[in-house]
């Protein structure tokens, strides 16, 4: 395996409150390799996307480390629950915002959009507006738009939490579709035990607050992931471990 591109060392986060302190994260430690697609699960309040802030660099823990293997600063892609699109701007505008942030002209910002949007099966929404787009649509709109600039790192903060049960399962083989096409490192967050198996290479359980790392499972599932191994007896094998890990 290679050298790790991300190393988390004894990370620990207290947010200041009138009885001496919030501990959201306790002495959690990882790493993650290049390509790799990581889940992290637990319960609501166990630090999940504290640590997930923290990594993007939106957030600064009380101890421990967070180190990139990049000298210079990682680029970083961000999904939240919420789409986030600006709804004045069409689907190819929304994704082609962060390049007109960096600078780059036009033409090449129109082309990369594009490939971006046949890479999340968008074609023909190119020039529709987010209140036009449903929950699912929006949401790979806003997957387009963080992977536009190549990012070392894409960090997803439950992305289909809002989205209904049918929706969501889609969204899963999508996603798992544009991993296997881009094999970009992943750090995503989820509540679903179902979810993490389908697409994490790894999945780490946290522990009630204040979240520290309880196990980190290996999902030998074959890649590229089928619909139809969530039936399967060893699907259902790595699920009791992580819903016993939880409980």
């Amino acid at each position: 395996m290679p050298p790790p591109i991300l190393t988390i060392r004894n990370l620990t986060t207290v947010f200041p409150d009138e009885n001496g302190g919030l501990r959201a994260l306790r002495d959690v430690s990882f790493d993650v390799h290049p390509r790799e697609f990581i889940c992290v699960l637990g319960p609501s309040g166990s630090g999940k996307t504290t640590l997930l802030r923290i990594v993007a660099g939106l957030l600064q823990p009380t101890s421990g480390q967070v180190t990139f293997a990049r000298k210079q600063q990682p680029r970083i892609g961000m999904v939240f629950q919420q789409a986030n699109l600006m709804p004045w701007r069409t689907v190819l505008q929304n994704i082609m915002l962060p390049l007109e942030i960096r600078g780059d002209g036009d033409h090449d910002a129109h082309k990369k959009a594009r490939e971006m949007i046949e890479l999340v099966g968008l074609q023909g929404f190119e020039n529709s507006l987010p209140r036009d787009l449903s929950g699912g649509m929006a949401q790979r709109v806003a997957i387009a738009r963080a992977l536009i600039h190549d990012p070392d790192l894409l960090l997803l903060d439950e992305p289909f939490g809002s989205l209904d049960a049918l929706t969501r399962e889609r969204m899963w083989t999508e996603l798992s579709r544009i991993w296997q096409a881009r094999q970009k490192t992943v750090l995503m967050v989820t509540h679903s035990i179902s979810e993490s198996l389908f697409l994490a290479d790894r999945v780490l359980v946290l522990t009630q607050r204040p979240g520290t790392i309880k196990m980190d499972l290996n999902v030998d599932l074959p890649r590229p992931r089928r619909d139809e191994m969530r039936y399967t007896a060893h699907f259902g094998k790595l699920a009791r471990k992580l819903k016993e890990a939880i409980e």
